[in-house]
């Protein structure tokens, strides 16, 4: 497996993937994994499994309001309904973002992460100081990603568990709306959904 399939900007590994990197060296070395097998395992979280199903999730709920109404009232079926279900996808429940309302997602006890729509969670999300402050001061929390929300905005927190599962539905960004889907779709970030970012988008000006 390439450094390119570990990292894509050259930018300094953490601690936690200069271990991962050793460790997979090591049982490469020592004939106990097989290459094709952890590239295949790679493929699956990051084309298969992962934020790009989450986006696709949004951007539909954004250009079909029925389907929107679907995802917000029974999540698991309309994801299932694009063809996204599994471990760890069983039981999910979608929380929409609103002028007034603004959701965030945490798992205080553990990582409890929806894997079919997002992925592996993030190493931050998974941070003892994340899981702990974004209960308690959860707006802070928001600034330091660069989340700067309205004070009348009111900020709601879902707490992960073993049997529910939160989905973040951001708002759509203002201009977007005669996007395709997959256009859309691009704009969606894996954060976004957990609530602590915004998807952005410039519209171009047409002659």
């Amino acid at each position: 497996m390439t450094e390119e399939k570990h990292h894509h900007h050259n930018t300094p590994l953490s601690e936690i993937e200069e271990r991962v990197k050793r460790l997979e060296a090591l049982l490469i070395e020592k004939n106990l994994v097989d290459v094709r097998t952890l590239d295949q395992l790679v493929d699956t979280y990051e084309n298969r499994v992962g934020p790009k199903n989450g986006a696709r999730v949004v951007a539909r709920a954004w250009a079909e309001p029925a389907y929107r109404d679907r995802l917000l009232d029974d999540a698991t079926a309309a994801i299932k309904e694009m063809g996204y279900a599994g471990r760890q996808g069983e039981h999910m429940v979608c929380v929409a973002n609103t002028p007034e309302v603004h959701n965030m997602v945490v798992c205080t006890l553990c990582s409890c992460y929806p894997w079919p729509v997002l992925g592996l969670p993030p190493t931050w999300y998974k941070a003892s100081s994340y899981r702990a402050r974004a209960v308690a001061e959860p707006r802070s929390v928001l600034n330091e990603f660069g989340v700067q929300l309205p004070d009348q905005t009111e900020v709601r927190v879902w707490d992960s568990t073993a049997e529910i599962r939160y989905l973040v539905l951001p708002m759509q960004p203002a201009g977007s709306e005669e996007l395709s889907q997959d256009a859309l779709a691009e704009l969606v970030t894996r954060d976004s959904m957990i609530g602590v970012a915004l998807p952005a988008y410039t519209a171009v000006a047409r002659l």
